[in-house]
């Protein structure tokens, strides 16, 4: 199983610094990626966190994080943008998996956050259900443009803010273990060009402020 059989919403916190330390210094290790490891979890899973983040190719949790099989409960959408079955994935990661730590994995040079953007700027929207998406990242837009926040880094800090706090406010389940201090939501903003991740909001935990690094 993972490092720690039942860590801390601090503790699981610690094993997802120290995975991402080591892939950005190129010396992953690649823990529980192996046949034994297949084998020993086929019965079941006990990961350590749920990894809410958005879809983009170069996002791939258990390689930033420098994990393997069984360590993350990972739920990805287009910017990160939450419904239904988000919450019910990350309530069944939480509640029934007894994950002890939620993370919000927003990213520069986010495709979704853009579009809001854009279409903030010039009230044109993308068709289809890309325009949903759009849709459900504008109220973030709007939100730092209130509080004279313009900037690209500004605004995809304060859609990380935003989906932390969405879920909190829409998950019973989640709010009741992060008050009962059964777990923590952390929202981390990464960089694309050299995988770091700073700490742009946390609930449960104070880490605030904070990089991986």
């Amino acid at each position: 199983m993972s490092e720690i059989q039942s860590p801390t919403p601090a503790e699981a916190f610690e094993l997802l610094l120290a995975g991402n330390r080591r892939f950005v210094a190129g010396a992953p290790q690649h823990p529980n990626q192996d046949a034994a490891r297949r084998a020993e979890i086929a019965p079941g899973q006990r990961p350590f966190a749920v990894l809410f983040g958005c879809s983009d190719s170069r996002l791939a949790a258990e390689i930033i994080f420098d994990r393997g099989l069984g360590d993350l409960f990972v739920v990805r959408t287009a910017g990160h943008v939450v419904g239904a079955e988000v919450l019910g994935s990350i309530e069944y990661g939480v509640d029934v998996l007894d994950c002890p730590l939620v993370v919000v994995l927003g990213h520069d040079s986010c495709g979704a956050v853009g579009a809001a953007s854009a279409a903030v700027e010039n009230g044109t929207a993308p068709a289809g259900y890309i325009r949903d998406v759009v849709e459900r990242v504008t109220p973030s837009v709007l939100a730092a443009r209130a509080a004279g926040r313009v900037g690209a880094d500004d605004v995809l800090a304060e859609h990380v803010r935003h989906t932390v706090d969405l879920l909190l406010n829409r998950s019973r389940v989640l709010a009741e273990r992060v008050d009962a201090g059964r777990a923590a939501v952390v929202g981390l903003c990464y960089r694309l060009a050299n995988g770091r991740a700073d700490v742009v909001a946390d609930r449960g935990l104070d880490v605030t402020a904070r990089s991986v690094l």
